[in-house]
Order: C-alpha cells, then sequence, then structure tokens
C-alpha cells in the first residue's frame, strides 16, 4: 500500500488507538490519567509519524494543510480517517466498559476559550518540531507534541474536558463522556485555534510556507 490510502490507514489505526487509550485512562479514575494521555499520543506519534506526518487529530491537519503541507486530497482523507477512527474506538469500548454515566456538560465561554488556546498551543507545537525545516530530523517531536497534551488536560480539562481533537471529541460523545449538544464546541475551538496557529508558524516562518506536499 503507497500514497494517500497508506497515509489515511495509518492515521485512522494511530487516532483509534489514541482514542480508545483515552476512554481505558479515564475509565481507571487514576490522578496519572492526564499523564497516561500525553504519553500515549508521543508514543503513537513516534510510531506513525513516518508514514503520515502522525497528526491524530483534525485541527492539526488543518494548521498542516494552511501551512502548505498537504494536498487537499491527503487532508481530506485525513479528516475522513481520524473521525472514522475516534468512532470506530469508541464503539470498540464497549466491549469493556460502559457507556459514560454522565456526559459533561460545559459552560460555553470558558470551554470554548480553553479549548482554542491549548489547540493553537497544540498545533504551534506540531508545526515548529514536527514539520519546520530548522528543526527537520529531531528527536523530540514526539515528546513535546504529548508533553502539550499532558499539560493541557491537566491544566484545563476541568474546564472543558480536554479535548483540544475533533476527533477525540466525537469518539467520547459515541462513548458518552461528551455532552453531543456541545460537540460544535469541540470542533470549532480547536480548528479556530489550528487557523491561527498556522497563520503565526507562516509569519514567523514565510522562507518555510512549502516545504511538504504540492
Amino acid at each position: 500500500m503507497t500514497g494517500t490510502a497508506r497515509k489515511a490507514l495509518a492515521e485512522a489505526i494511530a487516532t483509534f488507538l489514541f482514542v480508545l487509550a483515552i476512554i481505558a485512562a479515564v475509565n481507571s479514575e487514576s490522578p496519572l490519567t492526564p499523564l497516561a494521555i500525553g504519553f500515549t499520543l508521543a508514543v503513537l506519534v513516534f510510531s506513525t509519524g513516518h508514514i503520515s506526518g502522525a497528526h491524530l487529530n483534525p485541527a492539526v491537519s488543518v494548521g498542516v494543510f494552511l501551512r502548505g503541507g498537504l494536498t487537499v486530497t491527503d487532508f481530506i482523507a485525513y479528516l475522513v480517517a481520524q473521525f472514522v477512527g475516534g468512532a470506530l474506538a469508541a464503539l470498540t469500548s464497549f466491549a469493556v466498559w460502559p457507556a459514560g454515566a454522565e456526559a459533561k456538560v460545559v459552560e460555553i465561554g470558558p470551554a470554548f476559550f480553553v479549548e482554542a488556546l491549548f489547540t493553537l498551543i497544540l498545533v504551534w507545537v506540531v508545526l515548529n518540531t514536527a514539520t519546520s525545516k530548522d528543526t527537520d530530523g529531531n528527536s523530540f517531536y514526539g515528546l513535546a507534541i504529548g508533553g502539550t497534551v499532558f499539560v493541557g488536560a491537566a491544566t484545563v480539562g476541568s474546564i472543558s474536558g480536554g479535548g483540544f481533537n475533533p476527533a477525540v471529541a466525537l469518539g467520547l460523545s459515541v462513548g458518552g463522556y461528551f455532552d453531543w449538544a456541545s460537540l460544535w464546541l469541540y470542533i470549532v475551538a480547536p480548528v479556530t485555534g489550528a487557523v491561527i496557529a498556522a497563520l503565526l508558524f507562516r509569519v514567523l516562518n514565510s522562507d518555510d510556507a512549502k516545504k511538504i506536499g504540492a
């Protein structure tokens, strides 16, 4: 398998594993849940990055697309793969854990702000550690990306649930952990943050606007 199909399948598999691990961590009720989620993302980024770039997140794909790092075809394929992977993970989780007992209800203003802010930080980190020509070939990008999600989950998870990822939000909605009425927020806020991060990257890296793809 080569090309777009290979990359999209890698995105679907890795997003599936990520969302399933998140559901497992949430059900463990461990105080280390944010750390487990961050480390899971880190290892999946390291293990999938050479195939697809390991976005595992539609907001990240938006950011990479806007910085010139994805073709339109790959961008659409990535979004479909990530959402499918997240939803299938939630459905699979029912084989082990029951649906969430009570969906998280958030206060719209604060939740939107922190989701947009931490997704901005996440996409900023991805663009500068995993796509920039100035950091090409580094060995720390996975830890930087996973560490960002850990910090977000640990600091503002109580406000928004710590989504920062529309595919994760879809999976957690299917699983009964997020309120379906708030799904729009978990899509619009992260995409808003991703767009801002991509614009900032292009402003500060005008010589690196089209490093990946064509």
